[in-house]
C-alpha cells in the first residue's frame, strides 16, 4: 500500500531478540459486524469447491488479459523491509529470497535492483505469470529462477535445497487460497526455510473497502473468503487468524501489524478505507533428519 505511514508504535514482542531495524506501525482496532451472506447453503459448498479447484485457471486467465501491467512495482519494500534482504557481515555473498505467488514479477524485480547480491527463487502456479517474469526485461537467470508450482500440492524441496532460503516472502498472496490449506503452504516453506530464517508477509486485512463492496454483492464463499467477478478469490485476515495459523504451523511471531490508508473517491463523493496486514516472522529452531 502506498501512502501516509502512521506513526510507529511497538505493538508486540517475543522471546526472540528482535534485530534493531525492526519497527511498527499504529494498529487499527475496528469493530466488524458479523458477515452474513445470502448465498445457500448448499450453493456456497458448490461454490467454494469450484473456485477454488479452478484457481489456476482464473489466475492464468487474469494474467493473460492483464499482462504485467495490473500491478504496481513494490518499491515499498526496501524502505518497509530492507534489511530482511541486504547483505551484511553474516551474509558478505548475498542473501537467498523465496517469492511465492510472484505474479508478473513486481516484488522480484525492484528486489534484485536495490540489492545486487541478492539471489530470488521465484514460483507462481499460472504458467502465463511465470512467463511473464522470464520475458521481463531485467529477467537474468543467474539472479532469479523462476519456475511453476502450486505450493499447496507440489514440494518446494523438489525445486530448492531443503534449509537454503534466508527469506520467505508472501505478498497479497495468502489470500488467494482457501483458509483450510494454508497450512499446507506454511508447512512446505518451512521445509526450505532456513531455522531462524524469516517470513514477511503482506496481505488484506478484515474492514477492507473492497471486503465491503464483496459482501454487499453476496460474493462470500466461506468466512472472510470472497470470489471476485473475475473468479479469482481473495480471504480478509484478522490478527488473531494469523497469530494462530503461524504458530500451530511452528513460527515465532516477531512484529504483526496493520496499516491503514484512506482514499478518497471525488467523482462519488465516498472515502474508502484499505488495511493491509504487516506481519514479521521467524522459524523456530527446527532439523530434518
Amino acid at each position: 500500500m502506498r501512502g501516509a505511514r502512521a506513526p510507529a508504535i511497538p505493538i508486540s514482542s517475543s522471546s526472540f531478540h528482535q534485530p534493531s531495524f525492526i519497527g511498527s506501525v499504529i494498529t487499527v482496532r475496528r469493530f466488524h459486524p458479523s458477515t452474513t451472506t445470502a448465498v445457500r447453503s448448499g450453493d456456497l459448498k458448490f461454490d467454494y469447491r469450484h473456485y477454488q479447484n479452478n484457481a489456476t485457471k482464473y489466475w492464468d486467465k487474469f494474467y493473460k488479459r492483464h499482462q504485467n501491467k495490473f500491478f504496481k512495482d513494490r518499491h515499498y519494500l526496501e524502505k518497509d523491509w530492507g534489511p530482511y534482504f541486504s547483505d551484511d557481515i553474516m551474509y558478505p555473498n548475498g542473501k537467498v529470497v523465496l517469492e511465492v505467488g510472484c505474479g508478473a514479477g513486481n516484488t522480484i524485480f525492484p528486489l534484485v535492483a536495490a540489492y545486487p547480491k541478492l539471489y530470488v527463487h521465484a514460483c507462481d502456479f499460472s504458467p502465463c505469470a511465470i512467463r511473464l517474469v522470464k520475458s521481463h526485461e531485467y529477467f537474468r537467470e543467474d539472479r532469479v529462477n523462476a519456475f511453476v508450482c502450486d505450493v499447496i500440492d507440489d514440494d518446494l524441496s523438489d525445486k530448492i535445497m531443503p534449509s537454503s532460503i534466508d527469506v520467505v516472502t508472501l505478498i497479497f498472496m495468502l489470500s488467494a487460497v482457501s483458509p483450510k490449506k494454508m497450512h499446507l503452504i506454511l508447512q512446505n516453506v518451512k521445509k526450505i526455510l532456513k531455522p531462524k530464517g524469516y517470513v514477511l508477509l503482506r496481505d488484506y486485512a478484515i474492514g477492507d473497502f473492497a471486503q465491503v463492496k464483496l459482501q454487499n454483492r453476496n460474493q462470500m464463499i466461506g468466512d472472510n473468503f470472497y470470489v471476485r467477478g473475475d473468479g479469482t478469490c481473495s480471504f480478509y485476515f484478522s490478527e488473531d487468524f494469523l497469530s494462530t495459523l503461524f504458530t500451530k504451523a511452528g513460527f515465532t511471531i516477531i512484529d504483526i501489524n496493520i496499516y491503514c490508508k484512506q482514499i478518497e473517491n471525488r467523482s462519488r463523493n465516498i472515502t474508502m478505507d484499505r488495511y493491509v496486514q504487516f506481519i514479521i516472522i521467524i522459524t523456530t529452531n527446527f532439523f530434518f533428519y
